[in-house]
């Protein structure tokens, strides 16, 4: 990761942490073992990915310190991506018993609990946009926003299409149109939701949505690489658990050294898409190096 983006990093996750900490510490008595379940979902490792892209989306925009409710923007978007992580990991999913070299929510607690943080940590999100300082039509675009990536319209769609898939042979683009609801439309949300609170204008929103469906794609494209090359220590998660349960990737269709180009062609989509904003720009262009850099 650029030194830049490892500062803005660790600004981000102190900040981001903290809101939702404060968001997750105000439930006593019988709500205590719910409370556990979402803080352990939320504070077991990750790279905050989702948060730091609306930090470095308003920054692209104008100065995010004048930005006053980015943490709470970007808290919101990281309770989304956990509640999903929780969902994902069930038995009646996925299946998964390691997350982020950790135990999965499931095995850590037990499976109804499992559901249930989930459900609460989605809800959690929503509360989070509405309690921010913006006025109350942006806060509504913000909604409008969260809701479309997280529901029907986006992330859940693109897992009910993953597990439709299972034994299936898919083309590439029926592959591009899982992920670009199953991964992108959060990553979307998160990169308009920085740009709009910033004061983006049409234009400036279009651009970004170039740049984020690019790197939506090519941070799946990456985690399909990893999931051949790399090993369950790195991962943090059972290694080759996409082949175990014969799901389509970019590998297994396209072969590795051709999902390899692919990332590379989705990034370099994702920068050129970036040349209007100029410098402002460079911690989004440095988040698109690292998402086909990375090796976990």
């Amino acid at each position: 990761m650029h030194p830049q983006l490892t500062q803005l990093s660790q600004t981000v996750r102190t900040a981001v942490d903290a809101r939702l900490h404060q968001a997750t510490t105000d439930f006593a008595g019988d709500g205590a073992q719910l409370r556990d379940a979402m803080a352990y979902s939320l504070t077991n490792g990750g790279k905050r990915v989702r948060p730091l892209l609306v930090y470095a989306s308003a920054m692209a925009i104008g100065n995010p310190r004048g930005v006053q409710g980015l943490d709470w923007l970007a808290a919101a978007v990281e309770a989304v991506h956990a509640y999903s992580l929780v969902h994902d990991d069930l038995p009646a999913m996925d299946d998964d018993d390691l997350r982020r070299g950790k135990p999965t929510a499931h095995i850590a607690f037990d499976e109804a609990t499992a559901i249930l943080a989930g459900d609460a940590l989605q809800t959690l999100a929503f509360e989070l946009v509405v309690h921010s300082p913006f006025c109350a039509d942006r806060q509504v675009a913000l909604v409008r926003t969260l809701a479309r990536a997280s529901g029907a319209r986006g992330m859940v769609l693109g897992q009910a299409i993953d597990l439709a898939a299972v034994d299936q042979q898919l083309t590439l683009e029926q592959l591009e149109t899982m992920h670009n609801y199953k991964t992108g439309a959060l990553i979307g949300a998160a990169v308009h939701m920085g740009a709009l609170a910033a004061g983006a204008n049409d234009t400036q929103l279009n651009l970004l949505a170039t740049y984020a469906r690019a790197i939506g794609l090519a941070f799946q494209v990456q985690d399909d690489i990893l999931d051949v090359i790399s090993d369950t220590e790195t991962l943090g998660k059972q290694q080759g658990a996409d082949r175990q349960h014969n799901k389509p990737t970019y590998v297994s269709l396209l072969g590795l050294e051709a999902a390899q180009a692919k990332a590379k062609e989705l990034h370099l989509c994702a920068v050129r898409a970036l040349e209007a904003f100029g410098p402002a720009a460079d911690a989004l262009r440095q988040l698109a190096d690292y998402i086909i850099e990375r090796r976990a």
